[in-house]
């Protein structure tokens, strides 16, 4: 009875998380596109983000094993970052373990493949590392960037993004010795981590791609055996049945033979002697 009651209130929390991540996501986009009332909008998006910050500090805090709980909630963590508005898209990860959670793409007949191929993909190639320490180094250089330059955090975080992919649109740029150093790091820094991850993801892509290769050439295989197979049943077949007419044939032979020496070997009538 309890575990049934704990299941109930699992599905009821569940519900209300997807129903908030959905609202922050739409609301974010009402923002994005400057729809209605910006002030509203941003006072929704920050009583959101408090919300998802106790949410993930509450489980934090109950959770038995919080280095698997910190590797799993990566997502969620970077959900919370609240520099700008646009990270709560990072919660959507969270409606993808929901939906894991209830095997609801099994229940509505839907392969759950490719939702396996992207789970290996994040945490088995350690794809989830490279990329949350490579957004804490943005987020944490755009910080600083943003209280030493005296730039908007928007505009810190265009800024970080842009250095560390060494786009450089030259459009914002440090003008104090302190910013020059942030800057200097954040290349070095960015350079290396986002140099893994896009060696990871081509990696993983060539795994799958040889994978698939070696899959097609196994099931290549298979339908050549199973025909080889099939051919030689034939032939098999077609042994059998010329062996016995072979005999057929042997045996009118034979047949035939012996008539012809019983027919030569009958003895001939003697012919009768007439008086004179």
């Amino acid at each position: 009875m309890e575990k049934k009651r704990r299941h109930q209130w699992l599905i009821v929390y569940h519900w209300v998380v997807t129903i908030l991540t959905l609202w922050s996501v739409g609301n974010l986009g009402f923002l994005l596109l400057k729809v209605g009332n910006y002030t509203l909008e941003m006072e929704i998006a920050n009583g959101l983000l408090v919300v998802f910050a106790l949410d993930y500090f509450v489980r934090l805090i109950t959770t038995k094993n919080r280095k698997i709980f910190l590797i799993h909630a990566a997502f969620d963590l970077l959900g919370i970052i609240p520099m700008h508005p646009v990270f709560a898209l990072f919660r959507l990860s969270r409606l993808v373990r929901i939906i894991r959670f209830h095997h609801l793409f099994w229940r509505l007949g839907i392969s759950g493949k490719w939702t396996k191929a992207f789970h290996r993909f994040v945490y088995k190639t350690g794809f989830i590392y490279l990329f949350s320490i490579s957004v804490a180094i943005i987020v944490v250089s755009a910080f600083l960037f943003s209280l030493t330059e005296k730039q908007s955090l928007a505009n810190s975080i265009w800024w970080a993004i842009t250095t560390a992919t060494t786009v450089g649109y030259g459009d914002v740029t440090p003008q104090t010795a302190f910013g020059k150093i942030i800057a200097a790091i954040l290349m070095v820094g960015g350079v290396g981590f986002i140099g893994l991850l896009t060696s990871t993801i081509v990696d993983f892509v060539n795994t799958r791609v040889a994978a698939s290769e070696d899959t097609q050439q196994q099931d290549d295989m298979a339908e050549l055996m199973r025909e080889i197979r099939s051919l030689t049943s034939k032939v098999d077949r077609l042994q059998t049945t010329v062996n016995r007419l072979n005999k057929q044939t042997k045996k009118r032979s034979t047949t035939k033979k012996s008539k012809k020496i019983a027919t030569t070997k009958r003895p001939t009538p003697a012919k009768s002697i007439s008086n004179e």
